[in-house]
């Protein structure tokens, strides 16, 4: 069983920048593909950033060159940086593992994003 506490998250005005924390309770974290998915409600939700184990990252085009996603293996943690956040950036942020068919196994239960 794998238990993920996200946290980070809050009000910023345009342009602002927040950064997101997962906490994952789990003896594998070090092998996990971890990311990071958005959803606003009554809209599809969206992969935001992955990183593997070997510390590859991938991104949405939605936030290239605006976020940052990175991992802490001895703080069984990942990280969430975003800048220059925008109103479309709005959402409940989860973090998850995310197994080889790029399937998301395990969710934290999200921390809120708000850009006004």
């Amino acid at each position: 069983h794998v238990q993920l506490v996200e946290s980070g998250g809050g009000e910023v005005q345009d342009g602002g920048s927040l950064r997101l924390s997962c906490a994952a309770r789990t003896g594998t974290f070090r092998s996990a593909c971890m990311g990071w998915i958005r959803q606003v409600s009554g809209k599809e939700r969206e992969g935001v950033a992955s990183i593997d184990s070997d510390g590859d990252t991938t991104y949405a085009d939605s936030v290239k060159g605006r976020f940052t996603i990175s991992r802490d293996n001895a703080k069984n943690s990942v990280y969430l940086q975003m800048n220059s956040l925008k109103s479309e950036d709005t959402a409940l942020y989860y973090c998850a593992t995310v197994d080889e068919t790029d399937a998301y196994n395990y969710w934290g239960q999200g921390t809120q994003v708000t850009v006004s």
